[in-house]
């Protein structure tokens, strides 16, 4: 028998799938259409098996979609611009241009060989010129929008990047590629007013939450952090101006005993001149912006600078101490609290330190709170006292009565808030697409005309691999004219944050040739993408970003939808266990002995098998997938990877797991083989398989019980992990009844077809290579990959008996076949006489009999 050579059948295939151009998809109104799209790949190196697992559930997906009659988009492109790729070439001591383009030949390699069902036609890379210009394009007009800014603010710094990062790329305090703590800087930047959709950024979320994972939805919500409290009015008669608090609980503000502001805040900084304080304040700010990033985790201790200067109580005329506190931020609310010490731990916290008046305004029902006897303070809901007109009301209802009662003194107003920033898209790098202004001394910030886009990056640098950018000392890429009077202008440097590129591709593959941004009549057909899969860690970094993208362009005439993503999956890692050598640190598993020694030379130490981790090389638990490929095949590499755990979970990798789906490829391989000269020719129906032997009833009904669970695991569950393990299921009792089955007998010849074909066309989406070969050898002419999926018959799922569990007082005594038809006193009666149940009720009283239908019976005695 011929050996599983899976080499030349996969490259034999994949030849053939792209000569055919098998899966190239075509904009068809007529057909109904499914867009399966995973989140595309930084080229910063070689794929690993992360990327493997993400794209096999993707294509899994996409063939079942196929053969079930869809019309499916299926595309694949590259990351190509951003910190990933430049921070790898540079690293490796390459032009990021060169590392690029060469790392996506390689890896476009990989992704052939692992025979995923791409439309390669449609491929894009985000560092063309040819993509970036209309990125360019809709930045101007966002700018022209009003959704564009420059401004001067504290951003997020990375100075091993050397670079400014949006709130969302910094990760517990550390840059999100570089691991590099981050500081803070007063720079001049580009933004993105995405704070102009919070509110429907929210809102939508409330659809999204049928589709999408609840964490995802979480985390997007905290992060948009919304807000409901008032703006409040307080004199400063220092200086006669009014401050604007903004605060979420208006049913305390008779409680408000001081005032604190943002070091930063404007009338901060004109308190303080007006007291000569404005050395000491300056240097008050100095120390906060080197201990924010512990302020803002809550981890630096409460400090105050007063002002020496008052705020009038809009309500009580009371003076309130107004302090500068280094937990106000300028970025949050207005910049300024009232603060409330009875009821607020923050604030309880700061008046002790500073021995300010501690007010209650809120009491528990049934409680009488002390001022002096409180240890913290207390911050739930409750009966308001010392509130004047207000005494006595629940808490709840007075926070609307105040704000109320605020606004019709023109005291205050009702206000909502996000925690949601503006996007900082401005990078001082040079990978990345030019920012498309220019600055003349004459017209001020002037956008490029349209016609002149791109502005192209120039690719014939000398490259500084220390990362700073080198565009700053181009004079020729500086040095411009403006588009506004066409006098002389310099051209902006900083170049866009990666997530730019990214947050609109998905459209772009839509109509990758199209002249313009987009083909109206391809957007309408393909958009949203019904399916899309990738990491949970762009929850609030490219998803969100997208959807904002999105709503975006639906402003600017572009979408007609309001969100990108129908369905999310957040696939799991890929995790494997780690060995570590006490005197050589992390070894790889080829350099451990079987008994568990360190292999290198000279060092015979007991390894320290350690838990399963995502893999990575510093901690040489990698798994190679060019190695896997070439020891196992591509179809056993995504039989196992979408087998060994559901896809929302993180997949343990397993040696002896890989070799057990080898062993199932090969056992297939030679069953088809061992029957497919003798079925080659012979056709079936389901009509022939009416009269079938009773002894063979039970086969068939299982093989098409076994093609729902298989349909409905892998369309509309996505659990193809359950979906293959039934498959294996059905093999396993389809050999058995094999030994039974006589290949002179003409229907005998027919099930042995249909179960093969069944069984070959159910395993395709996984291993379609295999699949394929299989298909061929049985007679079949046509691709695999464009027949219909099995349909099951629903006359064959009926079963006609069920196994009944037998209980005597709890405990199971017997398992019996019965009839579907058979009544509880029918069963009864047979059961009692059966040898293993009789002896349990021979001279007993039965003074119950419990029955659950199609489950059990249970003898109470």
């Amino acid at each position: 028998m011929k050996k599983y050579d899976f080499s030349t059948i996969e490259e034999k295939w994949q030849e053939l799938w792209e000569k055919h151009q098998v899966f190239e998809a075509k904009t068809d109104p007529s057909k109904p259409k499914y867009y399966v799209l995973e989140m595309f790949p930084y080229p910063s190196g070689r794929i690993h098996m992360g990327h493997v697992r993400n794209y096999t559930l993707g294509d899994i997906l996409a063939r079942v979609k196929r053969m079930k009659g869809y019309n499916v988009l299926h595309p694949m492109g590259w990351d190509a611009f951003g910190l990933p790729a430049e921070n790898a070439a540079l690293k490796h001591g390459v032009h990021p241009a060169k590392w690029t383009y060469d790392n996506i030949a390689y890896m476009k390699k990989q992704l052939k060989k692992l025979g995923f069902s791409y439309d390669w036609k449609r491929e894009l890379a985000t560092c063309d010129p040819s993509y970036y210009k209309f990125e360019q394009r809709f930045f101007i007009e966002m700018y022209e929008n009003g959704l564009a800014y420059r401004k001067t603010s504290l951003v997020n710094w990375c100075p091993s990047c050397h670079t400014v990062l949006a709130n969302e790329q910094v990760e517990d305090g550390c840059c999100w590629r570089c691991g590099t703590e981050v500081t803070y800087k007063e720079m001049e930047g580009w933004f993105l007013r995405i704070t102009a959709y919070a509110e429907e950024l929210l809102k939508d979320l409330d659809e999204l939450e049928k589709y999408w994972p609840e964490k995802v939805i979480v985390m997007q919500r905290n992060w948009i952090g919304k807000s409901e409290g008032a703006e409040i009015k307080f004199f400063l008669p220092d200086i006669e101006e009014d401050l604007i608090v903004y605060t979420t609980r208006p049913d305390t503000l008779y409680g408000a005993t001081f005032i604190s502001l943002s070091p930063e805040h404007p009338l901060a900084k004109k308190l303080a001149e007006k007291k000569g304080l404005s050395q000491v304040l300056a240097e008050f700010i100095d120390r906060v912006r080197k201990e924010r990033r512990e302020i803002e985790t809550g981890m630096a201790e409460k400090e105050g600078l007063f002002l020496e200067s008052y705020a009038i109580h809009p309500l009580t005329r009371e003076k309130l101490p107004v302090y500068a506190a280094n937990f106000v931020l300028m970025e949050y609310g207005t910049g300024a609290i009232m603060c409330v010490p009875a009821h607020d731990q923050r604030d309880f916290e700061f008046a002790k330190k500073y021995n300010l008046p501690i007010k209650i305004v809120i009491q528990p029902e049934g409680m009488n709170l002390n001022p002096e006897d409180l240890k913290e303070a207390y911050e739930k809901p409750g009966i308001m006292v010392n509130s004047g007109p207000f005494t006595g009301l629940p808490s709840i209802e007075g926070k609307s009565k105040i704000t109320a009662y605020l606004e019709e003194k023109g005291l205050g107003r009702k206000k909502i808030t996000y925690r949601l920033r503006d996007w900082g898209v401005s990078r001082q790098r040079y990978w990345g697409c030019p920012i498309p202004m220019v600055y003349c001394d004459k017209c001020g910030i002037v956008p490029e005309k349209l016609e002149n886009l791109p502005v192209v990056l120039p690719t014939d640098v000398q490259i500084d691999f220390t990362g700073r950018s080198p565009l700053p000392l181009l004079s020729d890429f500086v040095n411009t004219t403006c588009p506004k009077c066409g006098g002389p202008a310099k051209r902006e440097t900083d170049t866009f944050d990666t997530f730019m590129e990214s947050s609109w591709y998905f459209a772009r593959f839509a109509c990758p040739d199209y002249p313009e941004p987009f083909n109206p009549e391809d957007i309408h057909y393909w958009l949203p993408v019904d399916q899309y899969i990738g990491g949970i860690e762009h929850a609030i970094l490219h998803l969100l970003y997208a959807r904002f993208f999105t709503k975006v362009l639906r402003d600017l005439g572009y979408f007609k939808i309001n969100e990108p993503f129908k369905k999310l999956l957040t696939q799991g890692m890929v995790i494997k266990e780690t060995y570590k050598c006490p005197v050589h640190g992390w070894v790889y598993p080829e350099e451990v002995s079987p008994e568990g020694k360190c292999l290198k030379p000279g060092c015979d130490q007991k390894i320290i098998v350690g838990k399963f981790e995502k893999m990575s090389k510093s901690k040489c638990n990698v798994v190679d997938p060019d190695v896997m490929i070439k020891k196992y095949g591509a179809d056993t590499v995504r039989l196992f990877i979408s087998f060994a755990a559901p896809p929302e979970k993180d997949l343990e990798w397993s040696d002896h797991g890989i070799e057990g789906a080898y062993r199932f490829l090969k056992r297939l391989y030679h069953l088809v083989l061992e029957y497919a000269e003798d079925l080659r020719g012979i056709e079936y129906s389901s009509e022939e398989f009416k009269n079938l032997d009773p002894k063979l009833v039970p086969l068939r009904k299982k093989l098409h019980k076994t093609i729902k669970k298989v349909s409905e695991d892998f369309e509309k569950r996505l659990r193809f992990n359950t979906g293959i393990a039934a498959i294996m299921e059905f093999l396993n009792l389809f050999q058995d009844y094999l030994k039974e089955m006589d290949l002179n007998n003409m229907v005998h010849k027919k099930l042995i077809k249909e179960c093969l074909e069944k069984v070959v066309l159910l395993i395709s989406p996984v291993c379609p290579h295999l699949a394929e070969e299989l298909w061929q050898e049985l007679g079949n002419k046509t691709f695999i990959s464009c027949e219909r999926f099995p349909e099951y018959e629903e006359a064959w799922l009926i079963d006609e008996t069920y196994t009944l569990v037998v209980q005597v007082n709890g405990k199971v005594r017997d398992q019996v076949e019965v009839s579907v038809e058979a009544t509880k006193e029918e069963l009864e009666a047979m059961i009692k006489e059966r040898p293993k149940v009789k002896k349990y009720l021979e001279g007993k009283t039965i003074k119950n009999v419990v029955f659950v239908p199609k489950k059990l019976i249970n003898f109470v005695v």
